[in-house]
């Protein structure tokens, strides 16, 4: 039976009305149907999905609350959301649906085709400009599965939100997670060259305090490795921002030195738009672009075709600190 990974032709049929002994027993077209009508807040929007009409998918999910003698969304003319049982099966119903999916690409023709629905989370930039134009590319080369991409620079917990696999740029910290080095992230200072001139060209990490530093979210802390040792500098500026194409945007504008990844400036810095300062002085921290996801004894065949995909599309060094021909 289709899951909700193909859901255009499933196989409808009328729910039918469980006897005593089977009231435990669950259609997973109908959980499925569930968690999608949950995550839409509209049961009608996600029957039609499954190829049922509202009248139909909103039968199916009253017979699911039925058998579990439960009510599971509350229901206005305009939308619904979980009760409080809902919010305790949703998080059963998506784990069932996820075993249901292990269980079919554990066997025959799934086993060496990866299967089923992808929820994947990455900040927001990195994914527009990285992974966005590539992505048709990964579901065409497997069809079988289905994404679900989510965009955000805020660190979702994977277990609680459900996410198979995220993308995370950061020195890796202890975890409970398994993580893949995809690729690794080199970070410059630069700025414009209006602002150099106007301003001078900081010469030692310890200028950067005569100079308009541009901060993400609250990291004033930049840590360098000088011929003396390690020194890190406190540094200060009117724009916090937690959005790293605001800084970007301000950089071009001319308006100060900001720490930034070449994934994000690399063409700015090829074109002459942006140019690096203290290159001499290294940066102390090590970050890289991590594919991360939940430590399990079974990792679905689709989560890893999506992390070797991207590894393959990065490349090494990633094409993005690649010099054009």
């Amino acid at each position: 039976m289709d899951l909700p990974d193909h859901p255009a032709k499933p196989a409808v049929r009328p729910a039918a009305k469980p006897s005593s002994g089977e009231r435990e027993r669950l259609d997973l077209l109908d959980v499925a149907l569930f968690v999608r009508a949950a995550l839409l807040a509209n049961v009608s929007a996600a029957g039609r999905e499954f190829g049922l009409s509202a009248a139909v998918a909103s039968s199916r999910i009253a017979q699911l609350e039925k058998r579990l003698g439960a009510r599971l969304l509350h229901r206005t003319t305009r939308r619904i959301s979980l009760t409080q049982d809902g919010e305790v099966f949703m998080t059963r119903a998506e784990a069932l649906l996820d075993a249901a999916d292990a269980a079919r690409a554990s066997v025959g023709r799934a086993q060496a085709e990866p299967q089923g629905r992808l929820r994947v989370s990455m900040p927001s930039s990195f994914g527009r400009q990285h992974v966005s134009p590539v992505i048709s590319e990964f579901l065409r080369r497997y069809p079988g599965v289905s994404v679900d991409l989510r965009l955000t620079d805020q660190v979702v917990d994977l277990v609680d939100a459900g996410i198979d696999v995220a993308i995370r740029i950061s020195v890796l910290k202890d975890s409970s997670l398994v993580a893949r080095r995809l690729a690794v992230n080199r970070r410059v200072l630069c700025a414009a060259p209006a602002y150099l001139a106007a301003s001078g060209t900081p010469h030692h990490p310890s200028d950067l305090a005569q100079h308009e530093c541009m901060i993400l979210s609250d990291q004033r802390d930049w840590a360098f490795v000088t011929p003396a040792g390690p020194l890190t500098v406190r540094v200060n500026g009117r724009l916090v921002t937690d959005n790293g194409e605001v800084i970007r945007d301000a950089l071009l504008a001319g308006f100060g030195i900001a720490l930034k990844s070449t994934w994000d400036v690399a063409a700015y810095l090829r074109s002459g738009e942006l140019v690096s300062v203290l290159d001499t002085y290294p940066l102390a921290e090590n970050v890289a672009i991590w594919a991360v996801y939940p430590s399990r004894a079974f990792v679905p065949p689709r989560t890893l075709a999506f992390i070797d995909f991207l590894a393959e599309h990065f490349g090494d060094p990633p094409y993005w600190d690649v010099k054009p021909a």
